[in-house]
């Protein structure tokens, strides 16, 4: 795809195509695509970290989960993948400014030292629980299920191994956890997206967790892809700029 932007003429061009008005919304669509991809390859989201804990997501996600999360008002996140914590102190600082008895429970095959320290020694370390070991082991799914009382709203958020293999057997695992009208989220689809750039591997094309997503849609009838609405929304614009296609299955019934 060749695309001519032109400044002064306010215009832009996609190969043959007529021009259109460059800053219009269809020109908006197109370009943040694009951004996402050159963001990607330059690892923009490796440049934030959450009250001093690195949080590698775009902020655009971090800020729409926040969303979620306060409408939700969920009294067990599960998020698998814990790297450097900044995701799971997010989650606590979330739950602790609304005033929730509510739990952050953490699962990772490795949990480094030093990233285990800094998570134990923070402020909000008494909303979270770290359990290390396998995803998708019967053991660790039995730790995780010590932590999740009956009525209970669960919110699940899988960031772990983004292969399609792993994801699908987490989305199986962790959906049972899920309870109504709350989502268990499978994060960075991007990878779809980013299979033709130069940090990206061609395979990613189908093996990524939106494929992974998709599939487990189209075989379990009570998960339904559906991204969240805007609380808030005065633009013309109705389309997410998100490193999580395909992310957001609901519990439908």
């Amino acid at each position: 795809m060749k695309v001519l932007i032109d400044t002064e003429a306010r215009t832009l061009q996609i190969d043959e195509n007529p021009a259109m008005d460059l800053y219009g919304r269809q020109s908006f669509d197109l370009v943040a695509d694009l951004w996402l991809k050159t963001s990607w390859n330059q690892k923009y989201s490796y440049t934030f970290t959450w009250m001093g804990r690195p949080v590698i997501q775009h902020p655009d996600d971090m800020v729409r989960l926040q969303e979620v999360i306060f409408n939700l008002r969920p009294d067990v996140i599960i998020e698998t993948g814990v790297a450097h914590g900044g995701s799971l102190i997010y989650s606590a600082s979330i739950l602790k400014s609304m005033g929730l008895n509510s739990r952050v429970v953490g699962v990772d095959i490795e949990i480094r030292k030093h990233n285990r320290e800094a998570i134990e020694a923070h402020d909000l370390f008494e909303y979270i629980t770290l359990i290390e070991g396998d995803s998708v082991s019967d053991e660790v799914i039995d730790q995780v299920r010590q932590h999740v009382k009956p009525d209970d709203v669960v919110l699940v958020i899988l960031d772990s191994d983004h292969s399609y293999g792993h994801v699908t057997k987490e989305l199986d695992a962790y959906c049972q956890f899920v309870t109504d009208r709350s989502y268990i989220v499978s994060t960075d689809g991007i990878m779809r997206l980013v299979h033709d750039v130069p940090n990206g591997q061609p395979d990613w094309i189908t093996d990524n967790p939106a494929n992974a997503a998709e599939d487990f849609a189209a075989r379990k009838p009570e998960f339904a892809i559906d991204e969240p609405g805007w609380n808030f929304n005065e633009s013309e614009l109705d389309k997410w700029i998100t490193a999580w296609p395909s992310a957001w299955l609901k519990k439908v019934g």
